[in-house]
C-alpha cells in the first residue's frame, strides 16, 4: 500500500497522511454504489429532500473546523476558506429543494386509443472527479443534484486536498445518508479514471479539471456511453471599455483575480483596456494590488495565500519571464517567497502592461495572481482579441452603456459572462463554458438535468 502525504502549502508541512485506495477497492465501491442505488432511488423526493437538509444544517454546524481544514490544505485565506464552506452549502440547500420539482409530463396522443406519459428517472451511480482549488464546492455542486436526482454518487477528491471531502461525507453519513449511497476513493488517479470510465455499473462521469485530462475521460466514456459532465479549462478576458466606471472595474477586477491567489478557473486572466482610460485604469489597478497583503491564511489579515505546488508556481514564473522578454513591464509584484526544500511557494500579486498579444501568458490559463493588460481601439477589435482561445468558460466587461454591454454580451464566446460583476456565481444559476471548456452545466435547474434520464411511456387503450 502507497500513502498520500497531505501537506501545507503555506508551510511545506506534512498534515495528514492517508492510505491510497487500490484498485479492488475503487471497484468495490463502485459495486456498493450500485448495491446502494437499488434503495436509494426508491426514496421519495421528499424523503431524499429532508436528508440533504439535514446534511446542510450538519455542515453549517461545523463550518468553522471545514473553514480551517480548507486553508490548511488549500491555502486560501481563511476568510476565503469559510466564504467556500457557505457557497458549498448553498448547493445542498438548492437541490433539496430541486429534488421536489422533478417533472414528468403528459403528452396529447395522436390518436383515440393511447395515452402518452414523459418520466424522469435517476440516471445511475454517478463518479465524480474534483479539483484541488474548491475542495468543498465542487465536491457539493456534484454530489447535491446527484444524490437530489435518486442517484448514488462517489467521489476521487484532488490528492492535495481531500481532506475536506472526507469530512464532508462524514457529516453526510452522519446526517442519514447511507454510507454507499455517497462514498470517496483516494487512489491513484490514472487507475481511478480507468475504473470509473470502464466499470458499466457508472452511467455518468462528472469531472472539473483541464481539458486534456477532461478529453481523456470522454475517449474513455466512449466505450461504455457513459454521459458526461465536464467543466474544463478557462482563460477568462476582461474587457474595460472607455465609458467603465474605473473604481467598480478595479474593485471587481482585483476580487476576482486574487481570489485564492488566482487559482481559480473563472479567474481573469487577461486585461483588455481601451486605449484612452488605460493610464488612469493601471493606475487606479496597481494602487490597490500593491496594498494586498501575502501569507500563511490562518493569519489575519491575509489577502491571498501560497501556489498550491512546485508546478504551479514554476508555471506562473515562466509565464512571466517570457511576457517580460517580449518586452511586457512589470509595474508591481514579480517577487517570490519559496523554499523547495520545505516545500511552500508564495508569488506577490503582480501586473504587466504593453503584453504582447503572442505571449504565453495570453493564450494560456495561468492559475496564478498575475494580470497581464493590453490595449484596444474599437469593440470588435476587443471581442477578437477576448474570443481568441479555444477556451470559453467566463468573461468579464465593463461598461455604463446598455448598447455596448449588448453587444459584448451577444458577441463573446463565453458562457458565464459579468456585465459590471466579477462574480457571477451561485448555486441558482448555471455554470458551464462553452468550445473546450467543457459539456454541460452544474447549478440552477439545469444543473439536476444531467443527473436524470427521460423515459416515454405510450399507452395502448
Amino acid at each position: 500500500m502507497t500513502t498520500i502525504q497531505v501537506t501545507n502549502p503555506a508551510t511545506g508541512e506534512i498534515i495528514h497522511t492517508l492510505t491510497r485506495s487500490e484498485e479492488a477497492e475503487v471497484v468495490e465501491k463502485v459495486d456498493r454504489a450500485k448495491e446502494a442505488y437499488t434503495s436509494w432511488k426508491k426514496l421519495s423526493a421528499h424523503e431524499r429532500s429532508a436528508l440533504l437538509m439535514k446534511w446542510a444544517a450538519m455542515i453549517r454546524t461545523n463550518r468553522q473546523e471545514l473553514g480551517e481544514l480548507i486553508t490548511l490544505e488549500n491555502g486560501k485565506p481563511l476568510a476565503e476558506a469559510l466564504g467556500e464552506v457557505d457557497y458549498a452549502v448553498s448547493y445542498i440547500d438548492w437541490y433539496a429543494e430541486e429534488a421536489k420539482r422533478v417533472y414528468g409530463r403528459t403528452v396529447p396522443a395522436h390518436v383515440q386509443n393511447k395515452r402518452i406519459v414523459v418520466t424522469k428517472e435517476p440516471i445511475g451511480v454517478v463518479a465524480a472527479i474534483t479539483p484541488w482549488n474548491f475542495p468543498a464546492a465542487m465536491m457539493t455542486r456534484k454530489a447535491a443534484p446527484a444524490l437530489a436526482a435518486g442517484c448514488t454518487f462517489i467521489v476521487k477528491p484532488a490528492e492535495e486536498t481531500p481532506l475536506t471531502t472526507i469530512r464532508l461525507i462524514e457529516l453526510a453519513h452522519k446526517a442519514g445518508i447511507p454510507e454507499d449511497a455517497v462514498q470517496y476513493v483516494l487512489g491513484d488517479a490514472p487507475m481511478v479514471g480507468d475504473v470509473f470510465t470502464s466499470h458499466p455499473a457508472i452511467r455518468k462521469i462528472t469531472f472539473t479539471g483541464s481539458t486534456p485530462i477532461g478529453k481523456l475521460l470522454m475517449q474513455k466514456c466512449a466505450d461504455t456511453v457513459k454521459h458526461a459532465t465536464m467543466e474544463l479549462g478557462g482563460h477568462a478576458p476582461i474587457i474595460v471599455a472607455e465609458d467603465a466606471n474605473l473604481d467598480l472595474a478595479v474593485q471587481q477586477t482585483v476580487m476576482a483575480k486574487f481570489r485564492n491567489a488566482g487559482q481559480t478557473c473563472v479567474s481573469p486572466n487577461r486585461l483588455i483596456v481601451h486605449e484612452n482610460v488605460v493610464e488612469a485604469f493601471t493606475e487606479k489597478l496597481v494602487e490597490r494590488v500593491r496594498k494586498l497583503k501575502m501569507g500563511n491564511g490562518l493569519e489575519a489579515d491575509v489577502d491571498l495565500g501560497p501556489i498550491i505546488n512546485k508546478k504551479g508556481f514554476d508555471k506562473i514564473k515562466q509565464q512571466i519571464e517570457e511576457a517580460t522578454s517580449k518586452g511586457a513591464e512589470v509595474l508591481c509584484g514579480n517577487q517570490y517567497d519559496f523554499d523547495d526544500e520545505k516545500g511552500y511557494y508564495f508569488v506577490e500579486p503582480t501586473v504587466l502592461t504593453n503584453v504582447d498579444l503572442s505571449s504565453q501568458i495570453m493564450h494560456e490559463e495561468t492559475f496564478g495572481p498575475v494580470i497581464p493588460i493590453t490595449t484596444f481601439e474599437s469593440f470588435d477589435e476587443a471581442i477578437q482579441i477576448a474570443n481568441d482561445t479555444p477556451y470559453g468558460l467566463a468573461t468579464y466587461f465593463f461598461t455604463e452603456s446598455y448598447k455596448t454591454g449588448l453587444y459584448f454580451s451577444e458577441n463573446l464566446q463565453y458562457g458565464i459572462v459579468g456585465w459590471n460583476d466579477g462574480a457571477p456565481s451561485g448555486a441558482h444559476i448555471p455554470f458551464g463554458g462553452m468550445k473546450e471548456s467543457g459539456i454541460g452545466r452544474e447549478g440552477g435547474v439545469e444543473g439536476i438535468e444531467p443527473y436524470l434520464e427521460t423515459k416515454y411511456i405510450s399507452i395502448g387503450l
